[in-house]
Formats: C-alpha cells, structure tokens, sequence
C-alpha cells in the first residue's frame, strides 16, 4: 500500500476490506492498509462518522464487519483507467483474450459492466489485441495463492506440500512473509523452519497449504521483493561456484538473481549460489555470458556444462573420417571453416 494515499482513499480502502473479509481484526485491517492498527482503528472511525455502519466484536472471533444494509458505492472508470485494466491483464495474463479462460471470463464482464462511452474502446482493445504467451510464467492455483495471502496477513505458520522442480516431495512448516509476483511467476517469501533459513518457494509448485496455530513476525522493514531477489539463488540441491577474471562492474549486470551472489575477489569476482537444475543452470544461463570463466564447485554443475560442452563440440565437427571418428572443426584466421 503506497505511502502517499490519502486518509479518504485509505477510508475507501477500509471499506473494501471489511466487504471482502467480514470479521477482520484491527491487526489484519493494518496489514493490509500498511499503517499501525491505531490508524486503521481511526479509519474506521472515519467511515463511522461517514454514516456506514461498522459494528465490532471482541473475543477470539471477533473483529469489524458492516452493518445491515451497508454497501459498497459503484465503481466508476474514466475511459483511460478502462483501457489500461484491459492492457494491464492482456499483459500479464495473455490467454485473457480468450472469453474460456477464467481471467479473460472475468475481464469480460468487466468490460460489459462499463457505460457504453468507457466500454466501447475497452471492448476493441480486447477483441483486436494479440498477446503472446510468456512460456516462462506460470499460474499458480488461485485458492493456494489465497490461502498464503490470508496466512500472511493473519500471520499465522503454514504447513505446506511442495513438489520441487525435480519432482521430490516435501513438507515443512513456514512462517509466509509475503506473496511476491515476479516475471510471470508467483512466490512464497517465507522462514522455512525445517532449513530454519529464509526459502523462496514457487507457488504453482505447493500442493496443499493449511494454517496452524502458530503466529509469527515477520523482519521489521522486510522488502518482500528485495529479500526475494536476494534469496532466489539459494537454498536449493546442488551448490555452484563460477569464478570471473573480470571485475564485478562488468559481470554484474548480467547475473540473474537466481543464479546467486556474486562476490570481489582480487581483480575478478566469483558467483556462489544453488540450483535445483544444474543442466539449466549450464545451458541457459552461464552459456549466455560474454566473460570467459571457470566452474569451481559444484559437481553437479561440472558435469552439466561438460555434456553441453561436449555437444555443441559434436555439432561443430567435421563429417566423419575414414575410421568412424569425428574430427573437431579447423579454424583459420581464428573463424571456424566452413
């Protein structure tokens, strides 16, 4: 929640909340409003002296909730908000042109709802716009992603089932931190106490979710995203070292945050992190870097980029000779010989 809205469109905000989640504790309501619970007592005294009826409850299932009667206002878009909802979930969800999908069922009524001079363009825009899929997204399942939202801001401990991209099996209690959306790919940013370290995990990759009895707190001044993008790189099966003559300055821009953390080291630097998937790692990763380097650690990632080294050797070669052999390819003047 920015910072920088004003008490009307926190009230507002306020209002939504207790329509969604009837029952919503002052320390929930602050979660998702971003301020101190004694601020978000005062919002709701706000829309009390506003004339809408927000009852309380004490006891372990209490909280606010409206009153009888009570509901939201319409909602009204300009026609630039309309057109810029419908190229925001073109963008991040493409098959939303498709009036089957889930996404694109909803964004049709979206749409249909709107006044004939705001929906008109919207409709157009939707109709005649072509997306195409981000094969690297992934859609996680919304009532998991809604659980862990839920778990977040009650701050209450998960069980979760995850099945790693390998395929293994796990389970382990978390304390979720936050739902981060990054590139097409959702995520838990959580405390793992089975690692007790901090854990990344995909969540179109957990397969059930159940909340315990434990509460939390999570790090004062967490950045969800930043601790996310520091983090995506470890924890996983198999560890990796990749040394660089070059300094930092230059490799930097080209790390990936899931790759690991790249460290100085004399006139060069070095890469430490983990991988789930070594061969992935090799081929798509380290093979697009325009830096010379060397695979200090990690076995598992030696012997990756030596099979991917040993066929793209192979697709070089020269037909076969008279024994059966293949002969590397010749190069003159340092080009390879066609």
């Amino acid at each position: 929640m920015p910072s920088d809205l004003s008490p009307t469109a926190r009230a507002l905000r306020t209002l939504e909340i207790l329509q969604a989640r009837p029952g919503v504790t002052a320390g929930e309501l602050a979660v998702r409003l971003g301020v101190t619970e004694r601020a978000a007592r005062r919002y709701i005294g706000i829309l009390r002296e506003a004339g809408v009826p927000v009852e309380s409850a004490r006891g372990p299932h209490g909280g606010y909730r409206l009153g009888r009667g009570a509901r939201l206002p319409p909602v009204h878009f300009t026609q630039a908000e309309a057109l810029v909802l419908v190229m925001a979930v073109l963008d991040g969800h493409p098959g939303a042109v498709d009036g089957d999908d889930l996404v694109g069922a909803a964004l049709g009524k979206v749409v249909k709802a709107l006044p004939e001079s705001v929906g008109r363009e919207a409709a157009a825009l939707r109709e005649h716009a072509s997306a195409a899929p981000d094969r690297y997204a992934a859609r996680p399942d919304p009532a998991t992603t809604s659980a862990l939202v839920e778990a977040a801001a009650a701050r209450r401990r998960v069980l979760l089932a995850y099945r790693s991209e390998s395929g293994n099996e796990s389970e382990t209690e978390a304390d979720p931190w936050a739902v981060v959306v990054r590139h097409g790919r959702w995520y838990l940013l959580c405390h793992s106490h089975r690692a007790g370290a901090i854990r990344t995990y995909r969540i179109d990759r957990i397969r059930a979710v159940s909340q315990t009895g434990e509460g939390f707190d999570p790090p004062d001044g967490l950045d969800p995203v930043a601790a996310l993008e520091e983090n995506l790189g470890m924890g996983w099966e198999y560890t990796t070292r990749v040394a660089f003559d070059a300094p930092p300055a230059e490799v930097g821009p080209w790390i990936r945050p899931p790759m690991g953390r790249l460290e100085p080291r004399g006139d060069g630097c070095v890469l430490i992190g983990t991988t789930s998937n070594p061969e992935m790692y090799a081929q798509e990763w380290l093979a697009r870097l325009p830096f010379a380097f060397r695979i200090e650690g990690g076995p598992e990632l030696r012997t990756a980029a030596a099979a991917l080294a040993a066929r793209l050797t192979r697709a070089v070669a020269d037909p076969a000779d008279g024994d059966g052999r293949v002969t590397p390819a010749r190069t003159v003047s340092g080009s390879p010989r066609t």
